[in-house]
């Protein structure tokens, strides 16, 4: 019963129901791809800068530590090295940070895009309500977020394990080194271990991101009352209609001047009307219109069948009878059978006497037979 009243939800979201969601601030998110992507960004990022940073470290404590009592007891020596170091760590760094920031911003709009919503930042009462916060609590979403934030831990603590436990001779081995060389190769343990852990969250996030679209597509669906009701509002509005209409006559326009180079002939009026029409000498049947129009069209056509040499013949009674009597893609009416065969007749004759084939046609234009019935004299 719900199914036949329409109210349940089984309709998918419409595209004014996406763009209205959008505008709300209300899109598809997921904080596990912008976690991910961060993650790996920063490993990334260290293996290209981790190197650059060790050294760095290595020289500042080089020459932090090489302090004589002298240095130690001069204040302004003591400010020259904490200069020395702020600079040598900025330089160390900026480079990692600068693509920690890129990564922080395009993590969070990889799924669902850029979108700035005056909505979604305006105020709302309901967020500081103590009751509604409650019910989110305990709501179906936050179980899953709970059981996402568990899975995240036995999967990166897991594998945090197997990778200590897989490099604990490096790490052991680490105490038996000069300090430098420990320096570089604590460096590069501590680059690999986080690139390893980090690959981890990919395993989540190939799980979260179709959960995450599922949800949003769920949430954003609509009874069929609501398409309904939408499709009568939306199409109920005069500017919405004429746009349509503008629509559909811009593309039955460009779909009729395209079929114009392909006819066998367009007769005028000469200038208020133009019809083009296709006789398939294959197919057995009548002559077909294939194009019509009055004024500026019936001109545009002219133009087309001048540039891609289609015969033009200027017989006003048939171009007025066809153009009142026949649609696009029809067939003309039998009333006008022989007075089209005498000018497509002509028309081939036209052709093979261009090519040298055969004598000049005689012009028909002026003794076609047009009946009464559809003669028109507009």
């Amino acid at each position: 019963m719900a199914e036949d009243s329409g109210q349940e939800k089984t309709e998918q979201p419409t595209s004014k129901r996406l763009r209205d969601a959008k505008e709300k601030g209300d899109i598809a998110r997921s904080k596990e791809l912008a976690t991910t992507i961060l993650l790996l960004t920063a490993a990334a990022a260290a293996m290209m800068f981790g190197g650059l940073v060790a050294d760095k470290m290595a020289g500042m404590m080089k020459f932090n530590f090489a302090l004589d009592r002298e240095a130690v007891m001069d204040p302004a020596l003591m400010f020259i090295h904490l200069g020395y170091s702020l600079s040598e760590a900025l330089q160390a760094l900026i480079g990692f940070f600068l693509v920690l920031l890129v990564a922080a911003v395009v993590g969070p709009i990889a799924l669902g895009g850029w979108n700035l919503s005056m909505k979604a930042m305006a105020p709302k009462l309901s967020r500081i309500d103590p009751l509604a916060g409650i019910k989110r609590m305990f709501s179906l979403k936050a179980l899953l977020e709970l059981f996402k934030a568990l899975a995240k831990f036995l999967v990166v603590g897991s594998l945090s394990f197997l990778v200590l436990y897989s490099s604990r001779q490096a790490l052991f081995s680490l105490g038996t080194q000069d300090v430098f060389p420990a320096m570089s190769h604590a460096t590069e343990l501590v680059i690999w271990a986080f690139l390893v852990m980090s690959s981890t969250m990919i395993i989540i996030s190939l799980i979260d991101v179709p959960f995450q679209i599922y949800d949003y597509t769920e949430k954003l669906k609509m009874t069929l009352q609501e398409v309904k009701d939408e499709m009568k509002n939306t199409e109920g509005k005069p500017e919405v209609k004429g746009r349509i209409r503008q629509l559909q006559r811009e593309i039955s326009q460009r779909k009729m001047m395209s079929a114009v180079p392909e006819a066998d002939v367009v007769i005028t009026n000469p200038t208020h009307y133009a019809v083009a029409l296709k006789y398939d000498q294959s197919g057995g049947g009548a002559p077909y219109l294939v194009a019509k129009g009055g004024d500026f069209v019936a001109l545009k056509i002219r133009e087309i069948a001048e540039k891609h040499d289609i015969p033009i013949l200027s017989a006003p009674p048939l171009a007025r009878a066809i153009y009142h009597s026949t649609e696009i893609d029809e067939e003309i009416p039998s009333g006008l059978f022989k007075a089209v065969a005498e000018v497509l007749a002509y028309v081939f004759q036209l052709q093979r006497y261009k090519k040298q084939q055969g004598p000049a046609p005689k012009d028909v234009s002026k003794d076609l037979d047009i009946p009464e019935e559809l003669r028109r004299d507009e």
